[in-house]
């Protein structure tokens, strides 16, 4: 129990370091080429690659994980982020903008390699992990949910200190100086892994071709789709709408920083505390898949509501943005933590990073969908119609959560079985 834990502790402090300055640097790059003139699309453009190399980097990062060990591609990870940052501080001022373009386009498509790759490793740790526990006699079902909780909201919170971070640096030292900085940091996490966890951990028999590695059960394929909307509905109005709204009513770099840091913080802390909100099943299905419905549904209802409020001009429109963004944060959490925790909950151990990779690529194709159609949606009808898109995509979520099993029968195998 104590070397499972001790690993779980190690994974997580990690992955905290990687997600601190992941968070940095959306806002280091989405505030710098905002002053620097970009329209909404480009802005949202500039992300593009780093949410498409994403859905790869989940599919063949979950593969290779099993293949040479967690830890190995945590560390692939940290290196890949490392470089991602380097090559973005080498950017020169005096480029043309379709260069400048073209080579912070590569540099994120780099870091978002990093990103999932270290992603799929570190949440499939914690299913080895839990497993390894459960084998000395710890708990089962109840502790997975609360070990995926805290890591979960924890990682948020993190990268809401990274929202604010990256603010504040590109305020006092600037984007090249940022970058060093943040590669540095990345340094010293990357030495505490390489030292820290066993290389072979989670190493185990992956899939021999394409069909096998796609071929997974009825929960995790209905739980892929759920989450591609999911995703897409939060990023659709988050990555460029609210900044740059908000950067245009008058607020300061530190002030838009603090704010999505403030909200992202507050956002993890609700994921951690999700085990406490949603009602536990002894089996771990029969009360959380119902949980993944209701709260999908209530989640769909704040963009609509908020639409109707931008759309009738409500007075002191940012402050109501504001407000509007907290009550779709809550919910958006316990909905995002129970997603996390029914991954895992269907997922086998034996296999459980290409489980984990094949659910976080569709998370990544939601977020890609979601930052295409913010930058376009913003373009075209500000605020209110990226918010219509939210919605929209919402209801599609909640559509998927319908196909949820309810059961799972034997170790990574989910059973359907009709609601009554």
């Amino acid at each position: 129990m104590n070397h499972a834990l001790r690993n779980y502790g190690i994974v997580t402090a990690a992955y905290w370091g990687f997600t601190l300055t992941d968070g940095a640097l959306r806002m280091l790059v989405l505030l710098h080429f905002y002053q620097l003139g970009y329209s909404p699309f480009t802005l949202a453009f500039l992300f593009l690659l780093y949410e498409a190399a994403g859905i790869l980097a989940n599919l063949i990062g979950g593969w290779l994980a099993t293949r040479f060990g967690i830890a190995r591609m945590l560390t692939v990870g940290l290196v890949t982020q490392i470089t991602g940052f380097t090559l973005l501080s080498l950017l020169d001022p005096a480029w043309t903008v379709a260069l400048s373009v073209a080579w912070v386009v590569v540099a994120q498509g780099i870091c978002g390699v990093a990103k999932d790759l270290t992603k799929t490793a570190s949440k499939s740790a914690i299913k080895i992990t839990q497993a390894e526990a459960k084998a000395q006699g710890g708990e089962g079902n109840s502790q997975l949910f609360k070990w995926v909780a805290f890591f979960t909201g924890s990682k948020n919170a993190m990268k809401g200190f990274g929202f604010f971070l990256g603010g504040v640096l590109l305020q006092t030292v600037g984007f090249q100086g940022s970058l060093w900085l943040m590669a540095g940091l990345l340094g010293v996490v990357l030495l505490g892994v390489v030292f820290s966890l066993p290389p072979m951990m989670g190493k185990s028999k992956a899939s021999k071709n394409a069909k096998e590695l796609f071929a997974k059960n009825p929960g995790i394929n209905a739980l892929a789709a759920a989450r591609v909307a999911l995703f897409g509905a939060r990023d659709v109005w988050f990555v460029v709408g609210v900044p740059v709204f908000l950067y245009s009513v008058g607020w300061t770099f530190t002030m838009v920083g603090t704010f999505l840091a403030a909200w992202t913080i507050g956002y993890g802390v609700v994921q951690a505390l999700a085990p406490h909100i949603v009602r536990r099943s002894a089996d771990g299905l029969s009360r959380e898949v119902p949980a993944a419905r209701l709260w999908s549904a209530l989640l769909a209802a704040v963009p609509v509501a908020l639409a109707a409020l931008v759309w009738l001009d409500a007075p002191r429109l940012e402050w109501v943005v504001v407000l509007g963004l907290g009550v779709f944060g809550f919910a958006f959490a316990v909905n995002s933590s129970v997603h996390s925790y029914l991954v895992l909950a269907y997922a086998g151990s034996e296999k459980a990073a290409e489980d984990v990779g094949f659910y976080y690529a569709a998370n990544a194709l939601g977020r890609f969908i979601g930052t295409l159609l913010s930058g376009l949606l913003y373009q075209w009808g500000g605020l209110l119609y990226a918010l219509l898109g939210s919605a929209v995509m919402l209801l599609l979520c909640w559509a998927g959560t319908l196909n949820l099993p309810l059961r799972v029968d034997s170790p990574g195998t989910a059973t359907p079985k009709t609601p009554t």
